[in-house]
């Protein structure tokens, strides 16, 4: 019987070829691992620039964001300031807008303001014509004549003219004498002599000379105040009325003449009548001795202080409108200081005159 080899798997041969398969891959991984370090250290390299360019980039771009900001504000501030400068350029074209419209009414207006007095201009023109014919028919004739010196109006300055005028005679109880004695012991006279009282007179006197100046083209109205204002011309209702013949203003001066003076005098009460005239008057002459006792209401007490008469006073005047020139003829009374000084001051502003006559006058 033949003995047979054993056979074994770790050969010389086995191992040999186990050995060169690990070398051989030894050998294909260092072949690799350094082909791989290179292409990775390429990589890295152009990785980090790519990073510092955008790096730089970076840098760059926040540079050029501050400088934008810096710009964006500059330009935010003149955005404003323009904005402002346009609010107030707006503003000053509208109060020129304004202005300019304006000067277009007050130009229309004064056109036809103009337009207007020139229209009354003429119309006034015609009516000189009409008086200066009228004055040459008549001959220099007057509706009243009135006994005395003549025409004394070079001693006074007061002249008596307008269209509309109206003529306020103060009949309160001082009108009687220039004390306050003598009128308390005229009060207790007769009617007839209280009529005849000197003072008294000269005021009747002086409502007869300016009814004899007044225009034969004029409207007129004769008032009588104290405590009441009333109108002398009979049927007049308070309203203007043409001089025509002279015949209601010669009836008025003959009702003056029956009066006797009495009561306080109510200044405010005249002032009322006056301005519900229409048209206003174009010259108010004020015949009176001193300062008002009451206004549209009596007094409570049965004395007036002087204090309390200049306010009174000033209230009546204060409602006069403005354009109307008041003329005083004063017969001052006594214990009245005040008076003188308030009515001319009334009459230097209204633009009227102011006279405080002689006893001869008129």
């Amino acid at each position: 019987m033949v003995q047979r080899r054993r056979l074994s798997v770790f050969s010389l041969s086995f191992l040999d070829v186990m050995s060169c398969g690990f070398g051989a891959v030894v050998l294909i991984f260092l072949i690799i691992n350094h082909d791989t370090q290179e292409d990775q250290e390429v990589v890295n390299d152009d990785l980090l620039a790519e990073i510092r360019m955008l790096d730089y980039q970076v840098q760059q771009g926040e540079k050029n964001l501050f400088e934008l900001i810096e710009t964006m504000d500059d330009i935010n501030a003149r955005v404003e300031q323009s904005d402002e400068n346009l609010a107030t350029t707006q503003s000053t074209i509208e109060t020129q807008q304004s202005r300019l419209e304006e000067l277009e009414e007050s130009s229309i207006a004064k056109t036809e303001s103009l337009k207007a007095l020139t229209a009354d201009i003429e119309s006034r023109e015609d009516e000189v014509n009409r008086l200066l014919a009228l004055k040459a028919a008549n001959d220099g004739a007057q509706v009243r004549a009135f006994e005395g010196e003549g025409d004394r109006q070079y001693l006074t300055g007061l002249k008596v003219g307008g269209r509309n005028i109206v003529i306020a005679v103060d009949t309160s109880a001082s009108m009687l004498d220039d004390t306050i004695v003598n009128v308390l012991r005229r009060r207790n006279m007769s009617e007839e002599r209280q009529r005849n009282a000197p003072k008294w007179q000269r005021a009747v006197r002086t409502v007869e000379w300016l009814a004899a100046q007044l225009p034969l083209d004029a409207e007129f109205q004769l008032y009588t105040f104290a405590e009441e204002t009333k109108s002398l011309v009979d049927e007049s209702d308070m309203d203007w009325v043409p001089m025509h013949d002279g015949q209601a203003l010669n009836g008025a001066v003959e009702e003056l003449r029956t009066i006797v003076p009495s009561g306080g005098s109510s200044l405010a009460k005249l002032v009322l009548e006056v301005r519900e005239l229409s048209p206003i008057p174009d010259n108010v002459y004020l015949i009176t001795d001193g300062l008002p006792t009451q206004g549209e209401n009596p007094p409570r007490g049965a004395t007036v202080t002087g204090k309390r008469r200049l306010d009174l006073f000033g209230d009546a005047v204060n409602r006069l409108p403005k354009q109307i020139p008041i003329n005083v003829i004063m017969f001052p009374m006594e214990g009245d200081p005040m008076a003188s000084a308030a009515y001319w001051n009334v009459a230097r502003v209204t633009g009227g005159a102011f006279i405080s006559p002689s006893w001869d006058w008129p």
